[in-house]
């Protein structure tokens, strides 16, 4: 999983699974490192206080705003975020949140959530 992908999952993942009280100290390492990059930074800071209120909403301008302040090129944040996720979901994280293996060739595959795919095979 690429970085940013890792950081936005465990901050949907802290909000599904109300980290406050299942990872307390896990989700407030996350947030105090993302809010310290987001210093000083007023439109980052805005989003960042929106998201904590509507984070469905405000999804996609987090993100963003992540990429702009280098959020996923820290390797403390990035640390972070695992921790978070391994403590949230330690099943899905631990082995994979998809185990695929092919036994024969394998012309077209897709793995994930909510996927969308339209394929035209020759013979």
């Amino acid at each position: 999983m690429e970085p940013i992908s890792l950081i936005i999952a465990a901050l949907v993942a802290a909000t599904a699974e109300v980290a406050v009280e299942a990872a307390p100290d896990a989700y407030n390492a996350l947030k105090t490192l993302i809010k310290r990059k987001f210093a000083g930074e007023p439109k980052a800071e805005m989003v960042w206080e929106e998201y904590e209120t509507a984070p469905q909403i405000y999804e996609a301008p987090l993100k963003q705003k992540l990429i702009e302040a280098g959020v996923d090129k820290d390797e403390e944040v990035i640390k972070a975020a695992e921790e978070l996720l391994k403590q949230l979901k330690p099943e899905e994280f631990a082995a994979g949140k998809y185990k695929t293996e092919f036994q024969a060739e394998v012309k077209v595959a897709q793995i994930g959530d909510g996927n969308t795919q339209t394929n035209t095979l020759g013979s």
